[in-house]
């Protein structure tokens, strides 16, 4: 493993940046890390603006980045460090379905993804899996990669529909679950209302949607369903 492009802590432990829009996350995360002998958190973020800027000034060996923020998606922060900071470790930490999101977040260039609900007993695991080099999933969905990996054309994997979706229609699918128009949607993004309503239309197509409203209805339900309830 190439060495982290940051200097290292000055107690010579490693450096994280937890980035969660929840502030008793990041407060439960941050002490479970500092009692470690080799790790001390150097930042903490609500926002993908303030992570960017946590990036230079906190200079940190390792980040840990939930997929729901306040001001962009998670996937969206992970591609821009990549660029600022190629070799350095990420791991997601989210609620939502790994078997949607994992491949995603490693495809963005994360080296690691943990749900929440197992976070208490696995992130430092997780961390130090990444800081050394290696890439951390649940044994469940190492085993569905490496099923898709080995699956021959005669009997392909399953994919939901959901699967289909490129990054950013997930993120729109999401974001009409959660109440958001065409508007709303656009300016969080960043983008024109004409440029959502194209993502609306490719999401109906790709998931055999036929009207605004079952798309808003089916999005609703994924939501819920993400959530747990």
């Amino acid at each position: 493993m190439a060495a982290p492009e940051s200097a290292p802590d000055m107690t010579g432990k490693t450096r994280v940046l937890i980035v969660d829009d929840h502030p008793i996350v990041r407060e439960g995360l941050t002490r479970r890390i500092n009692r470690q002998d080799d790790m001390v958190v150097c930042g903490e973020a609500d926002g993908a603006a303030q992570a960017l800027h946590l990036l230079a000034e906190a200079k940190p060996d390792l980040a840990i980045v939930d997929l729901t923020l306040q001001d962009r998606g998670g996937l969206e922060l992970i591609k821009d460090i990549q660029v600022r900071r190629p070799k350095l470790p990420i791991l997601v930490l989210s609620m939502h379905d790994e078997t949607v999101y994992a491949e995603r977040a490693l495809r963005a260039g994360a080296k690691g993804y943990i749900m929440k609900q197992e976070a208490t007993d696995h992130v430092v695991e997780a961390l130090r899996r990444i800081r050394d080099g290696g890439v951390y999933l649940s044994e469940r969905m190492s085993a569905r990669l490496l099923g898709s990996f080995v699956a021959t054309e005669a009997a392909p994997p399953t994919q939901s529909p959901v699967e289909r979706l490129s990054d950013r229609e997930l993120e729109v699918f999401q974001l009409i679950g959660q109440g958001q128009g065409s508007r709303q949607i656009a300016e969080r993004l960043h983008v024109s209302i004409k440029t959502v309503d194209a993502y609306r239309a490719n999401i109906k197509s790709k998931l055999n949607i036929d009207s605004a409203t079952e798309l808003v209805h089916q999005a609703f339900l994924w939501v819920q369903k993400q959530m747990g309830t």
